[in-house]
């Protein structure tokens, strides 16, 4: 894989400046992605400014049973090889960082042995295989919304929310019991992504509060493991790792792992947390009320709140969030900008290539794929809103919610003699954009989201979608600088809370402005109303077609 670097000033100029100033302060984070690692450095002073940035991909390995997995190895190898190659061209001296952080995927499964290394390959949260392991969990007896009722209320009662997702850890977890013993025989503990990096990194078994709650396994009163869910469950407990904030100090850097990396052994390295967690911090919005939306490989919807909630019949609850004592309120949609990635590969092959002969385009793939998105987005903004009437669903890997189905797929309606490629590419991104419309109005019954929402993710970086995103959801759409780092930048304000630099989670509204202002355009409000319910009658009119189509058993 290409590796990209980016600058936002050349760092030995920076250095040249503040020559009389004091040491420099310099926070590493690594934002784990699905499809990559990016790899950040900030420098602390009177602000969070962003120095420089690398990034690497690795594979996410599908396979036709709905498994989705991912090497370890890969992950680590993109962050010694990023880590080099963003101190080297930004000539940041290594011995300046005061401390490392993460932003991470979640609901991942990485079990380890004793000596930190995984049994097998990672499964991804993407991963369906263990339909008959939730099905025998909690799918018997008197059930409310398709779950068990005496297990749901004791999960509630504990956790704040259910396991009732087939992409649930617990139940692969079950899944690599059932089906790989020898495997599970093998198994020390059980960790999520970034708990592996750090294990890689310190030695320290750790999980953070809000990966240990995505679990669902953690008692939300008490702050520990719930030994009753476990039990209930067949988790074993010894298999759990160290609970701890996303401020603590996981542990230090270790000489093995530093050496790999590039950098001085004994560096802090702090808990951090999952996307889910830290993207939101990395918008800003850390403020009881505040909404904020993400559009990447995955998208979703996040309320900040005070307390737990949980809406079973729609699949959302409130999580664990970076800052102590609140929660975010959160839908999540599992392919937001990968079905941009799919028109990519699959709708705009011809453009692509006009596009790269008329081009002069540097040689990584981020520099193409920036250039391409926005290349796409001019092109779609041609487009009139409402794509002709085409209205396209973004479930190309299923989808969690408002409806829990592994086997609702995507489809463009409403195609006609007159539609073209161009009306099929920006209902794509209007169909995303009404999934999180819908996100939006169901947390609305529960909660007062915020009128104005940050948006950020890759989505963000063009004014075109954060324009249909305003229009689609009646919503003012505020982004923020680097609105693409904002998992980074949430791991910074977590290790510079971790030091004592800022105030806690909370100083990040401070640290982070609003960049740009979208605002929805009334005259486009009755087209996208009418697309939007619509749209929303789809997977009911379409739901037993697709377990026709894509269920376990052979059709008859």
């Amino acid at each position: 894989m290409d590796i990209v670097i980016t600058r936002n000033k050349p760092a030995k100029e920076r250095l040249c400046r503040k020559e009389k100033r004091m040491k420099n302060k310099l926070l590493l984070a690594y934002d784990i992605g699905t499809t990559g690692v990016k790899t950040c450095l900030f420098e602390i002073g009177d602000g969070l400014r962003l120095a420089a940035s690398a990034m690497e991909g690795y594979g996410l390995y599908i396979d036709a049973g709905g498994g989705a997995e991912q090497k370890p190895s890969e992950w680590w190898n993109a962050l010694c090889a990023t880590t080099a190659k963003l101190l080297s061209v930004s000539g940041a001296d290594a011995a300046d960082i005061l401390g490392i952080s993460f932003c991470s995927q979640m609901q991942g499964l990485v079990l380890t042995d004793s000596a930190g290394e995984p049994v097998r390959n990672a499964m991804s949260y993407m991963d369906q295989r263990a339909r008959e392991q939730l099905k025998k969990g909690l799918g018997h007896g008197v059930q409310i919304s398709g779950v068990n009722a005496v297990k749901l209320l004791k999960s509630l009662r504990a956790t704040g929310a259910v396991a009732a997702s087939v992409k649930d850890p617990v139940w692969k977890y079950k899944w690599v019991q059932e089906h790989e013993p020898g495997n599970f025989a093998r198994v020390h503990k059980w960790l999520d992504v970034k708990e592996y990096i750090i294990c890689k990194m310190t030695g320290e078994f750790v999980m953070t509060r809000d990966s240990a709650f995505a679990t669902l396994l953690y008692d939300i009163r008490k702050n520990t493991w719930s030994e009753k869910i476990c039990a209930m469950l067949g988790v074993d407990t010894a298999h759990l790792p160290r609970i701890i904030r996303s401020t603590d100090q996981a542990g230090v850097l270790g000489e093995k792992a530093a050496a790999e990396l590039g950098l001085p052994p004994g560096i802090p390295v702090f808990g951090g947390g999952g996307d889910a967690s830290l993207i939101g911090v990395g918008a800003g919005a850390v403020s009881l009320g505040d909404t904020h939306v993400y559009s990447g490989t995955s998208g979703w919807v996040s309320t900040v709140v005070d307390k737990s909630m949980v809406d079973i019949s729609a699949m959302i609850a409130s999580i664990v969030g970076a800052r102590e004592g609140f929660y975010n309120y959160f839908a999540e949609l599992e392919t937001a900008g990968k079905c941009l990635e799919w028109v990519k590969d699959h709708l705009a092959l011809d453009e692509i290539g006009v596009f790269l002969e008329k081009t002069d385009v540097a040689a990584s793939q981020e520099t193409v794929y920036t250039n391409l998105y926005e290349y796409l987005t001019n092109v779609i903004d041609t487009i009139p809103p409402g794509s002709g009437g085409v209205i396209f669903t973004p479930w190309l890997h299923g989808n969690r919610c408002p409806f829990e189905d592994p086997n609702a797929r995507g489809m463009f309606f409403n195609i006609s003699l007159e539609t073209g490629k161009t009306e099929l590419i920006r209902s794509v991104v209007e169909g995303v954009c009404m999934h999180l419309r819908w996100f939006l109005e169901i947390q609305d019954k529960k909660i007062a989201t915020s009128p104005a929402v940050r948006f950020v993710g890759g989505g963000a970086l063009s004014d075109v979608t954060c324009q249909i995103l305003a229009d689609c959801t009646g919503r003012v759409v505020e982004t923020v600088d680097n609105p693409q780092n904002a998992g980074a930048v949430g791991a910074a304000v977590a290790a510079a809370a971790g030091l004592g630099l800022i105030t806690g989670i909370e100083g990040a509204k401070e640290l982070i402005a609003v960049r740009k202002t979208f605002r929805p355009r009334a005259e486009y409000k009755k087209v996208y109303d009418r697309n939007f319910e619509v749209y929303k009658s789809l997977y009911r009119s379409n739901k037993k077609a697709f377990g026709l189509l894509n269920g376990s058993f052979p059709v008859p």
